[in-house]
């Protein structure tokens, strides 16, 4: 048995033309305020959070907070 609720709408975080399963993370909000997140690759595999976790990652991510997360390797990405 699934420790999140079944049933539940998956939002794929995914570019609109994007094929394919990806590696992408999916999202649904449940009962009880409460986020689950999933990657496609292991969609058993369900972490949990409340929506006041949730919306303050959200707004580090529009604020640039985690940027140094997603730095490109310009050498690398010119061969």
């Amino acid at each position: 048995m699934p420790d999140f609720p079944i049933g539940l709408t998956w939002t794929r975080a995914a570019p609109e033309d994007s094929e394919g399963t990806g590696p992408w993370i999916e999202i649904a909000f449940g009962p009880g305020g409460l986020v689950h997140l999933r990657g496609t690759s292991n969609p058993g595999t369900v972490v949990t959070t409340t929506a006041q976790k949730w919306e303050a990652f959200a707004k580090g991510v529009v604020a640039g907070e985690f940027d140094h997360f997603a730095e490109i390797d310009v050498a690398a990405s010119d061969n």
